[in-house]
């Protein structure tokens, strides 16, 4: 069998997903079919990302847009664990569970993503002070998204 006639039917389907979604509001979508596995993440700098152990597939990535240098940043990024509405308060009248410049421990709660209606806690993995609100309350965020950078204490 061609390499390329291997490939074929994957490109094909990948595009099929990929046109059905461009009209959704589904921010990311997971595919396991026939023992591989697809996942296609919409937001800027879309990325598509198929695993290389499939024979004849190449992983298809698109780089995420470079970061702070690593010298002058010592930042750690607290990303979202799934996709879904991000809040910086417990309620709209509540104050901010964390500013910039507040110092937080590790396991504290420093916002919450809701996805399906269910609020998600989200804790601080690092003692430190809270660097950058990244995330903006009321948006939705991507897994894998930065919500809020602290610096290491």
């Amino acid at each position: 069998m061609d390499i390329q006639e291997h490939e074929t039917p994957w490109i094909k389907r990948i595009e099929e997903l990929i046109q059905v979604l461009e009209g959704s509001t589904i921010g990311e979508l997971e595919l396991t079919e026939a023992g591989t596995e697809i996942i296609i993440r919409r937001r800027p700098g879309m990325m598509i990302s198929v695993p290389a152990q499939q024979p004849g597939l190449a992983r298809l990535e698109q780089p995420l847009a470079a970061a702070h240098s690593a010298k002058d940043d010592r930042s750690v990024a607290i990303i979202a664990p799934l996709t879904g509405v991000f809040y910086a308060a417990p309620s709209p009248t509540s104050p901010p569970f964390v500013s910039p410049g507040d110092v937080v421990h590790a396991g504290q709660v420093i916002a919450l993503v809701e996805a399906m209606k269910v609020f998600n806690e989200i804790q601080s993995e690092i003692a430190g002070r809270v660097i950058e609100i990244v995330a903006t309350n009321g948006n939705v965020m991507q897994k894998g998204d930065v919500l809020i950078k602290i610096e290491p204490l």
